[in-house]
């Protein structure tokens, strides 16, 4: 019951991975920073499904200040990619939709194929509708004669609503294609996916039975000990670390800056009572962050600083502190560093 009214709570207040509650708190918790990583400023992905897109983004480009490197990329570029990339295989297919859910490595395909651009080159305004646009794309592909036709007037619907297409990246002097800017900024292999789940072997890949992963990506499969210790070895070595995983739990608050486990369970039930919640869909994969730092409460426990996408309107101007039982049991996935 306790579960059913958090769902149906979060749900009046909230919508898909965009979700924020309204107004600003004042948290009573106090934390002391042990680690911190440097970001770029906090972004509101705002009504859209791309919490993983930001994430991902978010993630390298922490990679690359941590290494004296300034970059901050645009997930609007990726967005409009993946948008035209389904719209063509819609129209020819007649089958299917065009939506923006994802998990965080197909951030990493996308990239790969279609580039990268800079944010300040290609952002659109936190107001935008990307459900709207979809739903505008989709009503175009039926209402097409030929796929030449229909290109041309999504083509200029994206340039209205998002931003017109650059064929190049001017950045410190230099100038790229997208794809040779992608290719600077992220290498193949640079990054690992990496799940605890035990439907599956450890120690081998497996594509993770979630909905938004729609393109079959794969994650290592690892005991949840090993899970947390990538996490904190990766944080404490300098490297952010891409967080996929459940945020309709009570204890979850955007509002408070804070999530925590209402009970925590004993460590050594921990793999067990996580399959058990999957399975029963009591944990799912609601929403992406970046976990960029290490902090401890006044009774010393710890918490992972998150960097969120939901703007600065939180107590913590939109970073979270979210507690080590929290990710240990309701952590759907990570992406990290491969070291």
């Amino acid at each position: 019951m306790r579960r059913i009214i958090a769902i149906l709570f979060i749900g009046v207040l909230l919508v898909s991975c965009g979700r924020k509650t309204a107004g600003k708190a004042v948290s009573n918790n106090q934390f002391t920073t042990d680690v911190l990583l440097k970001t770029t400023p906090v972004k509101d992905q705002g009504r859209s499904d791309l919490c993983w897109d930001y994430a991902m983004l978010g993630t390298m480009e922490t990679e690359h200040l941590m290494q004296g490197d300034s970059v901050n990329l645009s997930p609007d570029y990726v967005a409009r990619r993946l948008i035209e990339e389904q719209a063509d295989r819609l129209y020819l297919t007649h089958r299917g939709t065009v939506s923006l859910r994802g998990v965080a490595p197909m951030l990493l395909r996308l990239i790969n194929t279609y580039g990268l651009n800079h944010y300040d080159a290609f952002h659109c305004d936190s107001t935008t509708d990307y459900h709207v646009i979809c739903r505008k794309v989709m009503q175009m592909a039926r209402g097409s004669i030929t796929l030449n036709q229909f290109n041309q007037r999504m083509g200029e619907l994206l340039d209205r609503e998002i931003h017109a297409a650059i064929p190049r990246v001017y950045m410190l002097g230099a100038v790229y294609t997208p794809l040779e800017f992608a290719h600077s900024v992220c290498r193949p292999g640079e990054y690992t996916a990496y799940t605890s789940f035990t439907h599956h072997p450890f120690g081998e890949p497996f594509a993770l039975e979630v909905p938004d992963n729609r393109y079959g990506d794969t994650f290592m499969n690892v005991p949840i000990d090993s899970l947390m210790n990538i996490i904190i070895n990766n944080v404490r070595h300098g490297h952010p670390v891409c967080w996929e995983g459940d945020v309709t739990e009570d204890g979850f608050s955007f509002q408070l800056g804070t999530a925590d486990i209402d009970e925590p369970i004993p460590l050594g039930e921990v793999q067990e009572e996580r399959q058990r919640e999957f399975e029963h869909h009591l944990t799912t994969d609601d929403h992406c962050m970046e976990i960029v730092g290490i902090a401890h409460n006044k009774e010393s426990q710890p918490y992972f600083i998150m960097k969120n996408s939901w703007g600065s309107c939180n107590p913590y101007h939109g970073f979270m502190y979210v507690s080590f039982d929290y990710v240990r049991m309701k952590t759907i996935a990570i992406v990290a560093h491969s070291l």
